[in-house]
């Protein structure tokens, strides 16, 4: 396949740019400084910043599936404007680029961990998250219930488990909805390789369309 890969040299978007690469994949990463990423026969880097719509929509238009691991950094001023304007912009971009398939990587904190209450509400999360990347968090909320009203793009808006740590995949994972997914009392995680793997397997075999779903490591036996 041929897909455009929206911050692909961010902490997950590099496990991302990684794993479709090791699968065959044909990747154009667009992102703010290319000299970032290392040559190779199946890369295409491209420098754009994802206000500029038009020359977005440009380098969109011809690829299957766009992934997006948009963030324009924990400690970016005014972040919560910044994650909003900049996902709405991508959004605006891939339809008008003529690519219907769109993957968003967004955040835990949109998860529900009782009826009507999500992570990012509770006492937990805020009284644990630095200050600087709670409105990050706020804005990927957000940014999923504006998509959520999206009926041109084929979307899909994975969320990873509250826990996401460096390292390879590691066995397997298993797969969730709207919920928090628990290794018994405590949160799962799973490793960003992990999380790179479930995001090309829903690239290549959508099972989630126009919808959300959250991953986590598989429990232990």
């Amino acid at each position: 396949m041929h897909i455009a890969l929206i911050g692909a040299t961010g902490f997950v978007g590099t496990a991302v740019l990684e794993e479709l690469i090791k699968r065959g994949h044909n990747v154009t990463a667009i992102v703010r400084d290319p000299t970032r990423l290392s040559a190779h026969p199946q890369l295409k880097a491209l420098a754009c910043d994802v206000s500029d719509e038009a020359r977005l929509a440009a380098a969109l238009a011809g690829h299957d599936a766009v992934i997006s691991a948009f963030n324009p950094g924990w400690d970016a001023p005014a972040l919560y404007e910044a994650f909003m304007a900049g996902s709405a912009a991508i959004v605006r971009a891939v339809e008008a680029s003529g690519v219907r398939r769109l993957l968003v990587v967004g955040g835990a904190g949109s998860l529900f961990v009782a009826p009507g209450v999500q992570l990012v509400d509770t006492p937990e999360f805020t009284g644990h998250v630095p200050p600087n990347i709670m409105p990050g968090a706020q804005a990927a909320r957000d940014a999923l219930t504006a998509l959520r009203g999206n009926t041109v793009l084929d979307w899909t808006f994975l969320s990873p488990p509250a826990m996401l740590a460096p390292g390879e995949a590691g066995g397997g994972y298993r797969v969730g909805a709207e919920d928090l997914l628990m290794d018994g009392a405590q949160p799962a995680g799973i490793t960003v390789g992990g999380l790179a793997v479930a995001i090309v397997d829903e690239i290549e075999q959508p099972r989630h369309l126009r919808a959300r779903f959250t991953v986590a490591d598989t429990e232990a036996a």
